[in-house]
């Protein structure tokens, strides 16, 4: 790996981190440098062209590793249930793979809340060619449902993915054991796929993409 590109992926490290650790907004491009330890307090910019790029960058070597993982088990799908561990088990794996402690799902679940940050994941998610046509597959599948519950209960999976896999990352820290990761994904593509074809008690009355109930 060349210096640059060693010196990028401290950057994004020491990022991810700190954002899990202390919130986006509580974190400057200054303190990321210095936890990276590159002497450049500027390095963000140089880096990556400031936060909005630093950002994208977390966001898109995520999305990277997740793709490649997603293709495999997506091509081996037959049901709702397969398209679901498509999105889900990548995921995990990633998870799984990385040094510990893991900062990653923390911070995806911090972004998720963060106005700006979630609408570049859900601009990158669109993009991946591979999570577009798993969704397309999901979409299809639960054709028989109202289109606005869909929409809803989707939107969702994001939220239970990322919140579940946060609070397990920080019990793994704090009581210093070593998370399950596959037996995770197993349980959330089952409560997913569950939740996905639940039965509907209002129709037509769910507002929309993010899920709430319409007066």
């Amino acid at each position: 790996m060349a210096r640059s590109e060693r010196a990028r992926a401290a950057l994004l490290d020491a990022a991810e981190r700190l954002f899990a650790q202390q919130g986006i907004a509580q974190v400057s491009d200054r303190k990321v440098a210095e936890a990276a330890g590159n002497n450049n307090h500027s390095a963000v910019g140089y880096h990556f062209g400031g936060r909005d790029g630093l950002l994208r960058a977390l966001v898109e070597r995520h999305m990277e590793e997740v793709e490649v993982r997603g293709r495999a088990v997506f091509d081996g799908s037959d049901s709702l249930l397969g398209d679901v561990r498509a999105l889900v088990v990548p995921v995990t794996e990633v998870l799984a793979e990385l040094p510990r402690p893991t900062w990653r799902a923390r911070f995806f679940s911090l972004a998720l809340h963060d106005p700006s940050v979630s609408q570049l994941m859900r601009r990158t998610a669109a993009t991946a060619p591979v999570t577009a046509r798993i969704a397309q597959s999901v979409g299809a599948r639960l054709s028989h449902l109202d289109p606005a519950v869909v929409r809803g209960r989707t939107a969702l999976m994001a939220h239970l993915i990322s919140s579940a896999c946060a609070e397990i990352e920080e019990r793994a820290e704090r009581d210093g054991e070593e998370p399950d990761w596959p037996a995770v994904g197993d349980f959330l593509s089952d409560a997913i796929a569950g939740m996905l074809l639940a039965p509907v008690s209002r129709p037509r009355r769910v507002a929309g993409a993010g899920g709430g109930t319409g007066a």
